[in-house]
């Protein structure tokens, strides 16, 4: 199908479906600020009263990983680059079984609410405010761009009322997070991650009847270099192989699921230890399945626009615009069914933004304000609210900000992730070594802190060249040249857009730290930040008497909490049980006669009856 600028525009039917998600998501939000009798405490308001059991967690972790970003990029991320997205099914696994046996175990245990008090736990209160200010800075400049940046792309392609969006969705989403606290954002999740699924497979079922089934789209993207999973260079630089899939972006997303409070707050609301492991398991199964989905999606793109690419005909004029222009194109015989795409972006847009401003109230409430207010619990679930309606607006205004950022909207995401680094290496300096003390930790975060920022930064300012991202080709040979979103701007074919060409010009010029250094793939801007933070932190840790230090058992990772070692001690004991079973004997031949077991031999024995039996000598 050649790309053409005659697609569908939005109608009524797509304003009603977008409309519907927005007004269910704000029922759940009422129904749970007046269900049991409303939220009493902050503990109810903030970690659902600790009540909240796997499966809706689960699916709630999903859809906050599930953000416009994923629903937009990742598709546009295969159709660029190829299906070696796909891999981070394995990464998604590690990160997982990490998150699940290594981090929640502790955290669980020690009963927290905000993930910082265990800074303050384990190292000081210096080290827990650091890590609280750097995760709030993170956060709201996430969360603003996360409000923005979808608004942005759909607006652009359908006209969708950018501002209106903007506002509703963040109206919205603060109403149900200030009415109903962490089990109406749980239950909203819920909810929209069903609406995500359906407006994925709406595109995806569309795609595959206009293609003729699944075998075209496969072969279209084989033949076109799409299939590209296994690339086992190890070389750092290059943006995307195995190695740097699988353990840079096993960091990455460990800091994000192991430590980051918008993921720890849900699966630790969990009643039980089991409940909050779980949940984090079944939310894999999801993970796979919204990875597939969106890789899916993205081999459809290349496949209907093969010949006639949208973003270099200039009919789109980002990559991220690509999938709402194909929702146009192939659905616009389908009233309400490009209302349920954008609903389907949007929706990852509120469940991001929902756990982020539940997040933000949290540590708020735990690390900056109940330390040092004396507060009761009704004054704390009310100033939890509060948190969360300022939180909320704070977002809004930073969409605002983010609209005049212009090209910083890249680098705004890639602090986020720079921050990320170092936080994990700093929680797993806690967890995992007992000799850590409060010194190392201090200076091995500002270590991490730094290099991250250096590394990443600079990576800003000098751009990777195509050997290090290797885009792959996007043809426009099969472009219709009367296409007036074209003109003359459009190329028969294209194997380089002139960014590229001022890159390799300028290639000689540029000095060896940006091609050595800066050059590194995005993925381990965290593995960096880890690894220094840990480094700096043991070695300092060693040098000013960590070894000497005592602390409380729990406040680290202890034997019992591996799942391997209660497998071990299950068998054991079995095992163990079974042998003493095994064993037994009945009790010594004393007890019965040697001949008839009616007759007793103990009487016999007795020394002072030796030979007299019922006082009889015998």
């Amino acid at each position: 199908m050649s790309a053409s600028s005659a697609v569908g525009a939005f109608v009524v039917w797509d304003y009603v479906v977008f409309a519907g998600m927005l007004l269910i998501s704000a029922a759940i939000g009422i129904y749970y600020a007046i269900a049991d009798g409303g939220q009493k405490t902050s503990k109810d308001f903030l970690m659902g009263g600790r009540s909240m059991t796997a499966v809706p967690v689960a699916l709630s972790l999903t859809a906050s990983f599930m953000s416009a970003v994923t629903v937009l990029g990742t598709p546009s991320e295969v159709y660029r680059f190829g299906a070696m997205f796909g891999i981070f099914a394995i990464t998604y696994t590690c990160v997982v079984i990490i998150s699940a046996e290594i981090f929640l175990p502790v955290f669980y245990r020690l009963g927290i609410t905000s993930t910082y008090e265990y800074l303050e736990i384990r190292f000081n209160k210096v080290i827990r405010l650091c890590g609280t200010v750097m995760f709030i800075i993170q956060t709201i400049l996430y969360t603003g761009i996360v409000i923005y940046a979808p608004a942005l792309a759909l607006n652009q392609v359908t006209g969708f009322h950018l501002w209106g969006a903007v506002v509703s969705t963040g109206v919205v989403c603060t109403f149900y997070c200030t009415m109903g606290g962490l089990k109406a954002v749980v239950w909203t999740d819920v909810f929209q991650v069903g609406v995500m699924v359906a407006g994925f497979t709406s595109v995806v079922i569309r795609a595959v009847v206009v293609q003729g089934g699944i075998s075209p789209i496969l072969n279209d993207s084989y033949h076109g270099g799409r299939l590209n999973f296994w690339d086992f260079d190890p070389n750092p630089l290059r943006r995307h192989t195995f190695w740097t899939i699988v353990f840079g972006g096993t960091f990455t997303w460990t800091g994000i699921y192991g430590v980051n409070q918008a993921q720890v707050q849900r699966y630790i609301s969990c009643k039980t230890r089991f409940h909050a492991k779980m949940s984090l398991y079944v939310n894999l199964l999801g993970l796979w399945a919204i990875l597939a989905c969106a890789v899916f999606a993205g081999l459809c793109l290349y496949s209907v626009y093969k010949d006639c690419d949208p973003w270099t005909a200039n009919i789109v004029s980002a990559p991220d615009q690509l999938m709402p222009y194909l929702v146009l194109d192939l659905l616009r015989d389908f009233p309400g069914v490009p209302g349920l795409f954008v609903a389907c972006a949007y929706s990852g847009t509120l469940s991001t933004v929902s756990s982020s401003i539940n997040a933000l109230a949290a540590v708020t409430v735990e690390d900056l304000i109940k330390p040092y207010f004396n507060l009761s619990e009704r004054q704390l679930s009310w100033t939890s609210k509060g948190m969360s309606l300022l939180y909320g607006v704070l977002c809004i205004g930073m969409a605002a900000l983010a609209s005049l950022m212009g090209s910083l909207l890249q680098a705004a995401l890639s602090v986020f992730g720079m921050i990320g680094g170092p936080l994990l290496g700093l929680f797993a300096l806690g967890i995992l070594f007992p000799w850590a003390n409060p010194t190392g930790g201090l200076v091995g975060l500002v270590c991490g802190f730094a290099v991250s920022l250096w590394v990443g930064i600079g990576s800003q300012v000098y751009s990777a060249l195509p050997e290090s991202t290797r885009p792959l080709h996007l043809s426009t040979a099969g472009c219709n040249l009367s296409t007036p979103a074209v003109d003359s701007n459009w190329t028969a074919m294209t194997e380089m857009t002139p960014l590229t060409t001022t890159l390799l010009n300028e290639a000689a010029d540029r000095p060896y730290l940006v091609d050595h250094w800066y050059s590194l793939s995005y993925l381990y801007f965290s593995t960096v930040g880890t690894l220094v933070v840990l480094a700096v932190g043991l070695i300092v840790s060693l040098l000013t008497g960590g070894r000497k230090q005592h602390l409380e058992y729990g406040k680290t990772l202890v034997k019992e909490d591996l799942i391997f070692y209660s497998l071990f001690s299950y068998y054991k004991a079995n095992d163990e049980k079974q042998v003493e079973m095994l064993n037994w004997k009945p009790s010594p031949s004393k007890v019965s006669g040697t001949v008839n077991p009616a007759f007793s031999d103990i009487e016999l024995d007795l020394p002072e009856n030796k030979e007299k039996v019922n006082g009889v000598r015998i």
